[in-house]
């Protein structure tokens, strides 16, 4: 759930049809105010969390476009949560967000990476969809190096300081503008940012500081769940290197087709056939639900077309509560072949019958309209 229900575009301070770069800029500019590292207003930590999510939302065009047609409501039934940020360093905060150096990270000691995100893909029922399920989702990820902690190094040796940056990590450009002076850090090329040379590296990861391995997540899949909607499961994804926060775990899941049903956001549409002496007669059929078969009455002289209406018995809400409906359309079958004795019955059922015996009190497009209420 979102943690905050106010308008991204305010908390931002940009306009509706803002571009990516605009967003950036004034993000930036926000978080360098409002981080709790460098911001004594009482509510800093609170404001800083709402422009991040703000940022995390119109940051991302498929996001976007979710709040803009469906607001938070929107982004909520489509699983997104904010990520969780800690509140440490604000360069390695930065770094996480758009990349090493963009801000000048940390002045000091190796740099943090974030790991990279995962993406795996599922295929469950609707009925599934529809209670709710538990699956296992097999992937390979990457994992710190048990034998070295991460850090690379050979047990029992130690790396040496980095002499072109000498320890830091970084190295920093001053550039001098008549708006003053500006400096860029970037990653040291020689110790790629880790501040310290390995000359013994660790044998089980190479120097990597990370191994992959095999591993099977269970993903809750939540009841009501739509067709291609994502679920995030955080801090599961590729382990960071020297410290740095995993990744998150991006389960794709498609809902496959239920011949015996056809789902319309929320509510079940199905189809019961009746003879034609059903339906002049009127008749009691069994009707497949999502939560069974249940007993529907059909009084004499029900017309094709028409829709009976089962309230609560379609797909629950996601993330919210009650069910949509299950809506039984009634379609009555004509008879192909039929022997000269049923033909003689019908020929004196036709001569019998009057205006009276079809008259109807609801048009055709009546109907097909309330098929769709």
């Amino acid at each position: 759930m979102a943690a905050t229900d106010r308008d991204y575009y305010e908390l931002l301070g940009v306009p509706r049809d803002a571009d990516e770069a605009t967003i950036k800029k004034s993000f930036r500019r926000l978080a360098r105010e409002l981080h709790p590292d460098v911001s004594d207003h009482p509510e800093a930590e609170v404001r800083f969390r709402e422009i991040t999510e703000a940022y995390e939302v119109l940051s991302s065009s498929e996001r976007r476009a979710l709040y803009d047609r469906y607001g938070h409501a929107g982004l909520r039934s489509g699983g997104f949560s904010p990520t969780p940020f800690d509140m440490g360093n604000l360069g390695d905060l930065f770094a996480s967000l758009f990349g090493d150096g963009l801000f000048g990270g940390s002045t000091s000691g190796s740099v943090r990476q974030r790991g990279a995100d995962l993406g795996a893909e599922i295929e469950i029922e609707l009925l599934e969809a529809a209670r709710g399920i538990t699956v296992p989702v097999p992937f390979e990820v990457a994992v710190t190096c048990t034998t070295c902690g991460g850090d690379g190094v050979a047990p029992g040796t130690q790396p040496r300081a980095c002499p072109r940056c000498e320890g830091s990590g970084r190295l920093h450009q001053v550039s001098r503008s008549v708006f003053g002076e500006f400096v860029r850090a970037q990653p040291c090329p020689d110790c790629r940012g880790r501040g310290a040379i390995v000359d013994t590296p660790c044998e089980a990861c190479e120097g990597a500081g990370r191994t992959v391995e095999k591993r099977t997540l269970d993903v809750e899949v939540p009841a009501g769940i739509h067709d291609g909607q994502r679920i995030r499961v955080s801090g599961e994804g590729h382990a960071g290197t020297l410290g740095g926060r995993a990744g998150d775990v991006y389960v794709h899941v498609n809902v496959k087709p239920d011949p015996r049903f056809v789902r319309e956001g929320n509510d079940v549409y199905s189809q019961v056939d009746l003879t034609i002496v059903q339906a002049a007669l009127g008749a009691e059929v069994e009707v497949e639900t999502l939560d069974g078969t249940v007993r529907l009455e059909l009084a004499a002289g029900v017309q094709p077309g028409e829709v009976r209406v089962l309230r609560g018995k379609g797909m629950p809400v996601l993330q919210g509560f009650g069910r949509g409906d299950h809506r039984v359309l009634v379609n009555v079958t004509v008879p192909r072949r039929l022997s000269e004795e049923q033909r003689r019955l019908l020929d004196e059922f036709e001569a019998a019958s009057d205006e009276q015996t079809y008259r109807t009190d609801e048009s055709f497009f009546e109907k097909l309209k309330s098929a769709f209420r």
